[in-house]
């Protein structure tokens, strides 16, 4: 045995000229040499690369490395080739290549140069990479990535799931899996379809002690936040990760505009300029690169320093790979998500039209983010149980949670109430059910299943539904219940749970208010960061009620209350300056401007304020072309839906540029789109609501209208005819 490790050793100096192997490597490269099936489970920078590339350097013959990402692949072929004296060593096969290069790399491969090709899944399927591949020695099959394998995975690729007929067809020989994130769950079903139940596991701890986890509220000021952080951080690199590709775009432009290196990086950019900006990031060119998630990242760089959220992402298992590319050296590694409950409702929003079983899936996978999330938990906890690991440690130091310990209450009662709710039901409903039975609310569900005749049933009416799942989410930490995943999260019992409620003790939780929807919608509070001057923002209401009285219009088509609120963040005293103020632009800040300037100048001199104006945060002045593009489109009666598609936008999108087009003063003309979707009445309808409302807000109008009646876009687009026709 000694001498199979001084051998290893002694190739590991020789190929990578590492002294030392890192944590599982030499036993997970000597089952592969051994030609065994090997199912690795590894954390990001946890050296799970070397695991495939060691052996296949040792072994005679070519390792297939299948592999999702593009930018991965080039990355490992440019690190394999910088390691060897031959740069045919590493190839990759992919939609990226013409066919003079493709030549090459069969050249190579079929000479014996190659020791790893990289394929795509969509490459591997190809019928005459099949007829090419069936001609050589392939030593294994490498599957990075393997989580794509689950529907429960961060990442689902349903051509992964082709991988095993396929290798059957070009000929058998051992496989490795490897994945950086994975639950027990998603582990079963790598196993399961690769048909590798044999396969020896290697599992590393998913605890990555040097990062720290922290959750912030999402507020209007989160590009100031983000900018002020980053600022604070001169020379570190950092990733944002964001969910659309426009917000991608818009965020590298605000980032720009003051003064911070920051690239987008997505995959509706050309391969040219994607692989242009990667590398400006890898060479330190770039301070920040601003991605979506979706597409994945590939970039292998150890130093990034932090890692920010603009959302929090579909499920916990794509944020712990998104924040396990902080501190890979295992140097500091800040991991900051932005969270508000809207942005997962929308998520929610997206999934219908997809098969129910997909919808349940993706819901689950939501509501363990917004756990997560609103949790006053322990977060290294919450992630290392998620991928079935405990941690033992009462404080990590490391978490906002830990750093910050909150209030703690008893439950004892509670925990006893759902663990008996839990039973009375059978063990066949899922948290929200029973919440619902225990706050006693008549849902059909509960009347037809004769639930409300249960005593459980309304014994906890008076009690929040939020501390309620906080409960229920603790005593899943603390081993008292858990939840089936194979049947959509149904709560079970566990030994030790029957055991508690035969003998109940005490049970601490925190009563956790900090994600409270009444508190989102508030104005003056949120983040921190946020600087309000509450007695002028009070004053500049007043003056909006008094000028919506004069000129008989709502107060929001003067201006909405983000205005308000940062005319009385950045005291505007010009009507020029004014106009830079979120949501106003020229034409507000000219017609409605005067008496709002006036104000705020007296209320500057009176308590002699010094102006934060070097705080502002800057917009992308090329943001208007797009306006202008839209604004002239509309004055050609181009239909909305037709001018979405062409500028790249799905049809929300457009109408949030419509929007701000309009908030901002401008007057525009939608009444010939209006016109061919909708009759007379129902637009009517609309206006009449808009006309007697308070609040410009979509939600109020849904429920005051009728959501059985009224679509939420129908209703954006007659408030847009009706701020256009009144207030511009």
């Amino acid at each position: 045995m000694a001498n199979k490790h001084s051998e290893l050793t002694e190739q590991l100096k020789t190929y990578f000229g590492f002294d030392v192997f890192k944590g599982n490597q030499e036993a997970i490269i000597q089952n592969v040499l051994d030609k065994k099936d090997t199912f690795v489970l590894m954390p990001t920078g946890g050296g799970k690369s070397l695991c495939y590339q060691l052996p296949a350097i040792m072994m005679p013959g070519t390792a297939i490395v299948i592999s999702p990402l593009i930018a991965l692949m080039k990355n490992q072929v440019d690190a394999m080739r910088s390691f060897s004296m031959e740069d045919g060593v590493a190839h990759f096969l992919n939609s990226s290549l013409n066919r003079a290069a493709i030549d090459e790399v069969k050249s190579d491969i079929l000479s014996g140069k190659t020791k790893l090709l990289y394929v795509a899944p969509e490459s591997l399927t190809k019928e005459d990479n099949v007829e090419f591949l069936k001609q050589l020695n392939i030593s294994f099959y490498a599957v990075d990535e393997a989580h794509c394998i689950s529907e429960w995975g961060h990442d689902f690729r349903p051509e992964y799931r082709r991988i095993r007929p396929i290798v059957n067809e070009i000929g058998k020989a051992p496989i490795i899996a490897l994945t950086a994130s994975a639950t027990p769950k998603v582990q079963h079903d790598i196993l399961k379809n690769l048909a590798m139940t044999d396969a020896t596991v290697f599992k590393s701890s998913f605890n990555r002690p040097n990062l720290y986890y922290e959750i912030r509220p999402k507020t209007n000021d989160i590009d100031k936040e983000i900018i002020k952080y980053i600022k604070s951080q001169p020379k570190k690199s950092g990733i944002i990760y964001c969910l659309s590709r426009k917000k991608v775009e818009d965020l590298a432009g605000t980032l720009q505009v003051n003064g911070i290196a920051a690239l987008p990086y997505h995959a509706g950019m050309d391969a040219a300029t994607r692989a242009e900006n990667q590398d400006k990031f890898l060479m330190e060119n770039a301070q920040v690169i601003v991605a979506t998630i979706a597409f994945g990242m590939g970039i292998d760089k150890s130093d990034v320093r932090f890692v920010i959220h603009y959302e929090m992402p579909k499920s916990l298992e794509g944020y712990y790979q998104e924040t396990g590319r902080a501190g890979r050296d295992g140097g500091e590694g800040i991991c900051v998500a932005f969270y508000s409950a809207k942005d997962l409702q929308k998520m929610e929003k997206f999934m219908q039209g997809k098969p129910i079983a997909e919808q349940e899936i993706g819901k689950q996978l939501l509501f363990e983010t917004a756990a997560y999330a609103e949790t006053s938990v322990c977060r290294r906890k919450i992630l290392l149980h998620y991928f079935g690991e405990e941690y033992m440690e009462e404080n990590c130091g490391s978490c906002d949670n830990c750093s910050h310990p909150k209030k703690q209450v008893e439950a004892q009662e509670l925990l006893v109430l759902i663990l008996e709710t839990i039973c009375a039901l059978k063990e066949k409903f899922k948290a929200e059910y029973v919440v619902n039975v225990l706050k006693g609310v008549e849902t059909e569900d509960i009347k037809s299943y004769g639930h409300d005749e249960l005593e459980q049933f309304s014994t906890a009416q008076e009690e929040d539904e939020n501390f309620l799942q906080a409960i229920i989410r603790q005593a899943m930490l603390a081993g008292l219940v858990e939840k089936d995943i194979e049947n959509y999260g149904l709560l079970k019992m566990t030994a030790k749970g029957k055991k508690y409620l035969a003998k109940p003790t005490s049970f601490m939780v925190v009563k956790n208010n900090d994600f409270d929807e009444e508190e989102e919608e508030t104005p003056l509070k949120g983040a921190g960061t946020s600087a309000v001057d509450p007695a002028l923002y009070a004053m500049l209401i007043d003056l909006r009620k008094k000028m919506s009285k004069q000129l008989e219009l709502p107060p929001f088509v003067i201006f909405q209350d983000p205005s308000i609120e940062a005319m009385a963040t950045t005291y505007p005293i010009s009507i020029d300056e004014l106009q830079n103020v979120p949501g106003v632009g020229a034409g507000k800040a000219k017609r409605y401007g005067e008496e709002f300037v006036a104000l705020i100048k007296r209320h500057v001199i009176e308590n002699e304020i010094v102006r934060p104006e070097d705080l502002r945060v800057r917009s992308v002045a090329n943001k208007s072309k797009l306006k202008v593009s839209v604004i002239q489109a509309i004055d050609r009666k181009v239909a909305l839906d037709d001018l979405a598609e062409s500028k790249g936008l799905d049809f929300t999108e457009l109408l949030d540029e419509v929007e701000a087009i309009v908030y901002s003063g401008t007057k525009i003309n939608i009444d010939y789109f209006l016109e061919d979707i909708m009759d007379d009445d129902h637009i009517g309808t609309i206006e009449d609501y808009f006309r007697e409302a308070e609040t410009d807000d979509i939600a109020d109008a849904l429920k005051e209208l009728g959501e059985d009646d009224f679509t939420e876009e129908e209703i954006r687009l007659v408030r847009v005819k009706f701020l256009s026709e009144m207030g511009n």
